[in-house]
């Protein structure tokens, strides 16, 4: 009988320190989620080959051994798709550093500020480096929200680039859950993949 209470009172303490507030120095979960999006181009540094079937079996290697996280909110994390795309939802609003861990990138930050509530963050083509990134496609950054015009007047920062904030209908928010589509690399060739 006392293994059983002594189990019992286990269970319903370990229960209790579950169900508390985030951990100290984290982020509590937002009311107004962010979604951010993109891919990843390459790692500063990476040796690129010029055969097309070897640069699509190294992107495919660097992509594998790629994390994403957001600091101070250790309920958000990821891993990267096959092409470099990745999604990051429950992301807090304002301001956010992503930080990606690649081989040869081991913290390339990714700094976010100004993020409204419940927006969409899309960033095309990031080239990790050592402890920051580099955007390649700077002018293809968006920002959108749904049909909030007193946001639209406003700007969100992405790694020190200036981007409108958007305001867009409601149904045009639909896929931000949703992994983007990189344009094709090395040449269209895609890697076969047997399972």
């Amino acid at each position: 009988m006392k293994l059983f209470l002594n189990a019992a009172a286990l269970s319903l303490l370990l229960l209790t320190s579950s169900c508390g507030d985030a951990p100290s120095g984290a982020t509590p979960l937002s009311k107004e989620p962010v979604s951010v999006r993109g891919w990843i181009a390459d790692v500063e540094g990476a040796g690129q080959s010029a055969i097309p079937q070897v640069e699509a079996a190294r992107r495919l290697q660097l992509f594998q051994q790629t994390y994403v996280a957001v600091e101070k909110a250790p309920y958000i994390s990821g891993g990267i798709a096959e092409n470099g795309a990745f999604v990051l939802l429950d992301v807090p609003p304002g301001d956010v550093n992503v930080v990606f861990t690649a081989p040869g990138a081991p913290a390339a930050r990714l700094v976010l500020r100004n993020i409204p509530g419940s927006a969409d963050v899309v960033i095309p083509g990031i080239l990790l480096r050592r402890d920051s990134v580099q955007l390649l496609q700077p002018r293809q950054i968006v920002v959108r929200v749904a049909d909030w015009p007193q946001r639209a007047q406003r700007t969100a920062n992405i790694a020190g680039v200036a981007v409108p904030i958007r305001s867009v209908p409601v149904a045009q928010m639909a896929d931000r859950r949703d992994l983007p589509t990189p344009p094709s690399y090395a040449g269209g060739t895609a890697l076969a993949i047997v399972k």
